[in-house]
């Protein structure tokens, strides 16, 4: 039975090598995250380095690609992909069955080494979890391009609030927050559900401000924390689904705790002095010029925010801002449908 030990070690270390690539080949260009790609890539060298230790003489002599009674098996819908996201999952599954494998026969030679087998299987399932979720956010976060932020506060009638939603959804709106400030739990979360419905009926993408437990509750799209709320981990612990988790920035070290925090999007500015937080000292541009490349670069998806308005769009276009992120100068406009539209068509014609 060497023989056939060696050909079951040899054809999974093939396949679960093959699966890995596939896995990282996904992260890095289709999620375009370094971090998850190079996670994939420290699994398959991990893979590649550990059997080093088996003679790979004896693999490559016990392999018989001609005899092999599995090599015409073929099952209903086998290598059928719909997306790139059907190519990484039945990679996962792959990478996994294959180091199950590896983990149970080389348990009869060296215990040890299917000891390190069963870590990188571990490895493996919990960047699958990763990924779909870092795949699910960008995915709804792709098409943000006008992202509204929303008051309220105990003061502001209900049907006030949710108007305003309507009428943003309605005239170009990608994104709205709710950012509601001195409102009892209990109206929030009826006042948050009411708001998420609204985007959800509307494909708008529904985030809470500073409560991770409101927007789970809510089934909102997700939260936006500021320097002072709960970690990025303990939000996710919260929700048990995908929940897009996104962070406040004022200048360089915020922005790297950020990125090291794994939030799916991070807020930069203010970028202009902001009516609605007259208390923040103003980023400016300098700082957005540093964190956009910086952002690219680790593939996190940004929003421009900060006293923004129709007439200062253009300079934030010029220096790479995709997405920005605003209140009064819709919520204080004479006619916020028509200022939507309006900064709506000046973001879009920066794309054509």
């Amino acid at each position: 039975m060497t023989d056939a030990l060696y050909r079951i070690i040899d054809a999974n270390f093939n396949r679960g090598r093959e699966a890995l690539r596939v896995m990282e080949e996904y992260c890095r260009f289709g999620l375009n995250n370094p971090a998850l790609s190079g996670q994939a890539k420290q699994c398959r060298h991990q893979l590649c380095q550990s059997l080093k230790g088996i003679d790979p003489y004896k693999l490559l002599l016990n392999r018989d690609v001609d005899g092999d009674v599995g090599r015409e098996l073929k099952v209903k819908g086998q290598l059928q992909r719909q997306s790139l996201e059907d190519c990484f999952t039945a990679a996962t599954k792959r990478a996994s069955e294959a180091l199950r494998a590896l983990a149970e026969s080389i348990q009869t030679m060296d215990p040890a080494l299917s000891a390190v087998m069963e870590k990188i299987r571990f490895e493996v399932y919990a960047l699958e979890k990763k990924a779909v979720l870092c795949a699910c956010s960008k995915h709804k976060l792709e098409s943000v391009r006008l992202y509204i932020l929303i008051n309220a506060t105990a003061q502001t009638d209900e049907h006030e609030v949710l108007d305003l939603a309507k009428t943003s959804i309605d005239n170009g709106a990608d994104c709205l927050q709710l950012r509601a400030k001195d409102i009892c739990d209990s109206s929030l979360l009826d006042l948050a559900r009411k708001f998420t419905a609204l985007c959800k009926e509307a494909g708008v993408v529904s985030i809470i401000n500073d409560r991770a437990d409101i927007a789970v509750l809510a089934d909102a799209d997700g939260v936006h924390l500021g320097q002072d709320e709960i970690p990025v981990s303990c939000a996710r612990q919260l929700a048990k689904r995908p929940l897009i988790v996104g962070g406040s920035t004022h200048n360089l070290d915020e922005l790297r705790r950020a990125i090291d925090s794994g939030c799916d999007y991070v807020g930069i500015g203010p970028a202009f002095a902001s009516p609605t937080k007259p208390h923040l000292n103003v980023s400016g541009l300098g700082y957005l010029r540093q964190a956009i490349p910086i952002l690219k670069q680790v593939g996190l998806f940004h929003v421009a925010i900060g006293g923004i308005n129709l007439q200062n769009i253009p300079a934030l276009l010029e220096i790479g801002v995709k997405a920005v992120a605003l209140s009064s100068a819709v919520s204080d406009s004479k006619n916020p449908a028509d200022s939507c539209n309006a900064l709506k068509n000046t973001l879009l014609s920066s794309t054509k």
